[in-house]
């Protein structure tokens, strides 16, 4: 096989893949990255928000409440 089709092959597939894991997604994607950043952390691994995402975070919080 040539070289450019693997290459393309590879990125269909992940283009595939992404699009059927968004079609079949169980949970909101707000509700997904949670649950990431929960498991990182549970994990050791701590990851650095900006501090514009944490302003967002905190007026998503008050809206919900």
């Amino acid at each position: 096989m040539k070289a450019l089709n693997i290459v393309l092959a590879v990125i269909g597939g992940a283009v595939a893949g992404a699009t059927v894991g968004l079609l079949l997604a169980p949970e909101k994607g707000e509700k997904t990255r949670r649950n990431i950043v929960k498991y990182l952390e549970s994990k050791g691994i701590k990851l650095q928000k900006s501090k514009l995402e944490e302003l967002a975070d905190e007026i998503a919080e008050e809206i919900e409440k």
